[in-house]
């Protein structure tokens, strides 16, 4: 097994399986919901048949090969890539067992006349079952051109993890402060040329006040000389 393996995985088939099983299941449910709506035609319900057995069996593939680009990969991701390559392939392993079940049941609705009662169900199982496919292929997307899974662009640039970004935020919020710091001492140097004008000011009206109190202290030192003269 693990020499098939490593002769497979260089050859990267995922995306080829992955397509082409999408493809079939949500045709063959498609065609399988137009035949119930025209009931003579039966070529359409073999056809819906054909496609979902096919369809299953691509979807294995798809799961089989999904597993190998996972452990090829699974190294170079970061963690929220890692997230969404978990969730993407927990899906593929349940749709690969849905699907395997759907073309059972829809042999058996073939086959056996008793199993005919539960097309219905079967029809709803089914349409559920490729809105979860289209919902996972989705995944895939995100992996492969929002983090570059499996291409040269993740090999060139390693996607940067949740722990990374924080990081860079406290470096920019730690410059806006060094910046500010410098402001209060370009506006203190400027002032000290306002108080020494205004210091000059009050200096020179205070004169015509202190005659007024000069002239009395003058005068009651002269009346007790000329006292002292007589």
């Amino acid at each position: 097994m693990d020499s098939v393996t490593k002769f497979l995985q260089p050859l990267q088939l995922h995306p080829v399986v992955d397509h082409f099983s999408m493809a079939l299941l949500i045709v063959a449910v498609l065609i399988d919901l137009v035949a119930s709506a025209a009931p003579t035609r039966i070529w359409l319900r073999y056809a819906a048949l054909l496609l979902i057995i096919l369809g299953a069996l691509a979807a294995g593939g798809s799961y089989f090969t999904g597993g190998m680009e996972a452990d090829r990969i699974w190294n170079a991701l970061g963690p929220p890539a890692k997230d969404v390559l978990k969730k993407h392939a927990e899906l593929g392993e349940y749709l690969a067992i849905t699907f395997g079940v759907l073309a059972l049941w829809r042999i058996m609705i073939e086959g056996f006349g008793f199993m005919a009662g539960s097309r219905a169900i079967y029809l709803i199982v089914a349409f559920v079952a490729i809105v979860v496919l289209g919902y996972q292929g989705h995944l895939g997307g995100v992996l492969v051109f929002d983090y570059g899974a499996g291409t040269a662009l993740m090999a060139a640039a390693p996607v940067p993890s949740e722990a990374a970004s924080p990081s860079s935020a406290p470096t920019s919020s730690g410059a806006i402060p060094m910046v500010s710091v410098p402001t209060p001492i370009a506006t203190s140097t400027p002032p000290p040329a306002i108080p020494a004008t205004s210091a000059s000011k009050p200096t020179d009206s205070p004169k015509p006040g202190n005659t007024p109190a000069s002239s009395p202290t003058a005068q009651p030192s002269a009346t007790p000389s000329g006292g002292a003269a007589m």
